[in-house]
């Protein structure tokens, strides 16, 4: 047993130097389990229900969940928001593509596909708030960015992704856009339109609600990578493709960050509204990413394109942790004030 209590602790230990927290682990063993006990058959079409059926709830209690002061609240700050969406939606998807142009011979389409969705995604809401507060930055600016970047992408990354990938490989198309409208943004705006009524309710649930987010997405992520497994669409996807996959990621998440902290400089932004606009520029939401992916792609095809998505998501927990601790340092300002 004593070989037990050695790999435990050695595993303990890289868990705490890569800070993965509870979620994070629960998104690796979903895909474990997926790749040892992938569900199939008439079992897999009953899961398919379910989880499209939680994905049409989870967006409608995201439209809900949506506070119009707080939007309203941020939108002063539009300089902010518009520097927000030029990370997000222009400058990221051409690094995408750029990225499919220099490595579509050596990585497999799937994986292609999957860079330049992760691309043209929203930002996040809740880690680029958390980090925004953690940093002292402008927290309702962060909001209203962030918000106002997911409400856009419901209906541009669909878009976006079917005519940047539309016939190269992963099978998205404009035809899979209908789908997208159905069962997330007739949610999604139903959620909305019924928050004077609800909003009150969810928002004192809030951590519940939360969970059930994750939930969704786990279930989203264990369901993609069983069809995966089942089509054997893993054989054709080497290791030294994934570890090309970790670095290119690792490469857009700097070349990003370093662009929000350049652009927030020329703006001449003061501190507290730096750090908003580079936690919300530099990260990409997998809550609202598995649910999309999920409709916007084959089901055999979606662990694949799934992939750059997870991986970048822990790289933006990490790096957003040490740029929150930078922004709090005391010493000279990162950027000069009006």
């Amino acid at each position: 047993m004593g070989w037990v209590t050695k790999w435990w602790r050695h595993l303990a230990a890289l868990v705490g130097a890569l800070k993965l927290d509870l979620y994070t682990l629960l998104i690796i063993a979903a895909v474990i389990a997926a790749m040892l006990l992938p569900v199939r058959g008439d079992a897999a079409l009953a899961f398919t229900y379910a989880t499209n059926a939680a994905i049409g709830l989870l967006f409608f209690l995201h439209g809900a969940r949506l506070s119009r002061q707080a939007i309203l609240a941020g939108l002063s700050h539009w300089r902010l928001h518009a520097s927000v969406l030029a990370l997000t939606f222009a400058l990221f998807p051409l690094l995408a593509m750029a990225t499919r142009l220099g490595f579509g011979n050596w990585l497999s389409p799937e994986l292609i596909a999957g860079i330049v969705f992760l691309g043209v995604l929203p930002s996040t809401i809740q880690s680029s708030v958390t980090y925004t507060a953690m940093a002292r930055g402008a927290v309702p600016a962060a909001i209203c960015s962030a918000s106002l970047s997911n409400v856009i992408g419901v209906f541009l990354t669909p878009l976006l992704a079917a005519l940047l990938i539309g016939a190269h490989g992963a099978g998205s198309s404009l035809a899979n856009v209908g789908a997208v409208i159905a069962q997330i943004l007739l949610p999604f705006l139903a959620g909305h339109l019924l928050r004077p009524l609800i909003g009150v309710w969810l928002d004192r649930r809030a951590a519940l609600l939360s969970w059930f987010d994750r939930a969704v997405i786990l279930a989203v992520i264990y369901r993609a990578f069983s069809a995966s497994m089942s089509q054997g669409l893993w054989s054709a996807i080497s290791l030294a493709q994934i570890m090309t996959l970790l670095g290119i990621v690792i490469v857009l998440l700097a070349i990003v960050t370093f662009a929000a902290f350049t652009l927030a400089k020329a703006l001449k932004f003061e501190r507290a509204d730096s750090a908003a606009m580079v936690f919300c520029g530099s990260q990409k939401s997998l809550a609202s990413g598995a649910p999309m992916a999920s409709i916007l792609f084959p089901a055999a095809t979606v662990g694949a394109v799934l992939l750059p998505l997870m991986l970048y998501h822990q790289l933006q927990l990490i790096v957003g942790a040490m740029l929150a601790r930078r922004f709090t340092q005391a010493g000279e300002p990162l950027e000069r004030k009006p």
